[in-house]
């Protein structure tokens, strides 16, 4: 058995446009002695671009706990593994997560290969404040959950980011521009660095009125940004959040009432909960 352990590379590769794979990323990805990838087929395409012939197995959401042990021992014996998604920086709503903390705790070395991010490459053409930014992912697929977590949100400052699928796009807009009020300010960013590329700015109901009158705009993968809460929309949520918080005190203990009442209306359960002066 080897004495020292491997390394394993997180690496990001292109997001849409082959050509922003990194020189360094691609020497690694040419020498490893096995690649990770959340999908062999759809990795084959950008190895075989390359030149890389380093075996892969599949590592994705329905197989990574059984496979991080498999991955770990070979780590363990000396081989370096570069773990990769389909597109963009691993990790970021694509799996890995699992593998990156055991090999930690291994006592292995996990390094980064920095490159391409949807969320990062969208909000730096935005226009939308930067320097503070909340990023959410994937909303639920159900349209209450999905509601209720954009319900939570509606209070916070900073620039809201998530990504979304062609299925729900304009289902997701919609509901943003309910809870978010019609004219706070968004961008929807399709396609990034792709042939059919599009970057739609406006209020959320601007955005959903172009998106529903344009099928093209309902196709492809998705990035929307939305303003955060101004001042005033942050004081008005939490104020209607203190008046249904001290409804629901009459029928229940303050900490559930204000639990109940962050979540309703979407202001910030610890100010709730500071109220009541306990």
């Amino acid at each position: 058995m080897n004495e020292q352990p491997g390394r394993l590379w997180v690496v990001a590769t292109p997001i849409g446009n082959l050509d922003d794979l990194s020189k360094r990323a691609a020497e690694i990805l040419g020498t490893v002695g096995l690649i990770a990838a959340e999908d062999t087929r759809h990795s084959g395409a950008l190895l075989a671009r390359i030149g890389s012939r380093a075996p892969t197995v599949a590592l994705h959401e329905h197989n990574e706990r059984e496979q991080v042990a498999r991955l770990i021992e070979g780590l363990r014996q000396g081989g370096d593994v570069a773990l990769v998604s389909d597109a963009g920086t691993p990790l970021i709503s694509d799996p890995g997560f699992r593998l990156v903390r055991a090999a930690r705790e291994a006592g292995i070395t996990v390094s980064p290969v920095p490159g391409p991010c949807a969320a990062i490459a969208a909000l730096s053409v935005a226009g939308l404040p930067s320097d503070r930014f909340v990023f959410e992912g994937f909303l639920a697929a159900k349209a209450s959950a999905r509601r209720e977590r954009l319900q939570q949100l509606a209070a916070e400052s900073r620039t809201l980011i998530f990504y979304e699928s062609s299925h729900r796009i304009l289902e997701a807009v919609r509901d943003m521009a309910m809870v978010f009020g019609e004219q706070r300010h968004a961008v929807v960013a399709r396609e990034l660095t792709k042939v059919f590329e599009t970057i739609l700015s406006g209020s959320l109901i601007e955005l959903v009125e172009r998106i529903d009158a344009d099928p093209n705009q309902q196709r492809g993968e998705f990035v929307i940004l939305v303003a955060g809460a101004s001042g005033e929309e942050a004081d008005a949520t939490l104020a209607e959040g203190r008046r249904v918080f001290a409804l629901l005190c009459a029928e229940m203990a303050p900490a559930r009432a204000a639990r109940m009442a962050a979540a309703i209306t979407g202001a910030p359960r610890k100010r709730l909960y500071e109220a009541t002066g306990d």
